[in-house]
């Protein structure tokens, strides 16, 4: 077959997948039914797209699921006419982006009159000074809602890794059910706290004007109605292309630039992940070793239980963000794991050597992480 029909054929077919299958449809199906173990054997791509005209229009979705995942290689590789191993892990099958915008109501304005005010009283030049005033004064409800947006960025932070300045960010598909279980019951408060905030308002309201006195404006607060859309909590996922995937009519040779010019992003934004998770890793150690570096009584140091559990959390991060199976990152968390095993606050609050020996475990740990300049 010309190679131009396998190619339209394939892309058809993928777009057809792409279109039907999303990542909220993948999350429920894999949790409740096992990708089928029939998915199609590949061979060449004229085979899959015969195999996805002729048997995709009668398979279910979580086998549309399991013929996307299993095709990507071979249609990349067609539409390149490049091999690509099948077996050969890549940043795009083992990551996607994630991105989450989360909008609040401030609760505060400028009062231009105070401002001026303020100015005028001291002899000061216009615009030096500024009054904002706290709309709700400090209302425990919306204070409620602004900690909890700033702990749902932190776990969206915590669970991810670097990508781009435009507030995307990488999250390994190893991690997507625990980050989205996690995000969802963030989503969840959220949305509680919300109501809560909004069935409360018009009381705040009222009780605020005392407090303000002069400073008060009944202007300066919007409707239930129109504060409640001031709010909004969203996630979305987009999968993270591979280099060759390209889609552009710029002729063989600007592509080809088009092509490394990525490649090198990929590359850059690639070790930028990386060496955020390695940077986490040693302030987690640095902060152990430091507390831990007393030999008496005398001279203990005060540490939580936490500082342990930070450690031991970054054996599961170094697992789930390896997404290229890097042998340097593998290692490092069994050898972490080994370090941390049977590690105890309690133990090291306790026994001066059991201590001294895991400060000097950790310290080994330190001296083999890559060198980033830390």
């Amino acid at each position: 077959m010309p190679k131009a029909t396998v190619e339209q054929r394939l892309t058809k077919a993928v777009k057809n997948i792409t279109e039907e299958v999303t990542l909220p449809t993948m999350d429920t199906l894999l949790r409740s039914e096992p990708l089928p173990v029939d998915a199609p054997t590949l061979g060449s791509s004229n085979d899959v797209s015969t195999w996805l005209e002729d048997e995709l229009p009668k398979a279910t979705v979580a086998h549309k699921i399991a013929a996307y995942n299993a095709i990507m290689p071979v249609v990349d590789a067609a539409l390149r006419s490049e091999p690509l191993p099948v077996d050969a892990p890549t940043l795009g099958s083992s990551a996607m982006l994630v991105e989450v915008n989360i909008s609040t109501w401030a609760g505060r304005k400028k009062d231009k009159r105070a401002s001026a005010d303020v100015v005028s009283a001291n002899h000061a030049d216009k615009e030096v000074a500024n009054v904002i005033k706290k709309l709700l004064a400090n209302s425990d409800t919306l204070k409620a809602i602004q900690t909890h947006v700033t702990a749902a960025r932190n776990m969206h932070s915590n669970m991810t890794m670097p990508w781009s300045n435009s507030g995307l960010r990488l999250l390994p598909t190893a991690q997507y059910f625990n980050y989205s279980e996690a995000m969802s019951q963030m989503l969840n408060e959220f949305e509680a706290l919300k109501i809560r905030f909004l069935n409360s308002y018009n009381d705040e309201v009222i009780n605020v004007q005392l407090k303000l006195g002069s400073l008060f404006s009944r202007d300066d607060y919007p409707t239930v109605e129109t504060l409640a859309s001031k709010f909004a909590f969203r996630m979305n996922y987009m999968p993270l292309p591979d280099v060759g995937d390209f889609r552009v009519d710029v002729g063989n040779e600007a592509l080809r630039e088009i092509r490394e010019k990525y490649n090198d992003f990929y590359s850059r934004q690639y070790t930028t992940a990386m060496n955020d998770v390695w940077t986490r890793l040693h302030k987690a150690l640095k902060n152990m070793s430091e507390r831990l570096d007393y030999g008496s009584k005398e001279d203990k140091k005060v540490f939580r239980d936490t500082l342990v559990g930070n450690v031991t959390d970054m054996i599961e991060l170094l697992r789930v963000c390896n997404v290229t199976q890097s042998t340097q990152m593998s290692d490092m968390a069994n050898k972490l794991e080994e370090v941390m095993s049977g590690v105890t606050p309690d133990a090291l609050r306790e026994d001066d050597t059991f201590r001294a020996e895991t400060k000097a475990a950790v310290d080994a740990v330190m001296k083999s992480l890559p060198s980033l300049d830390l």
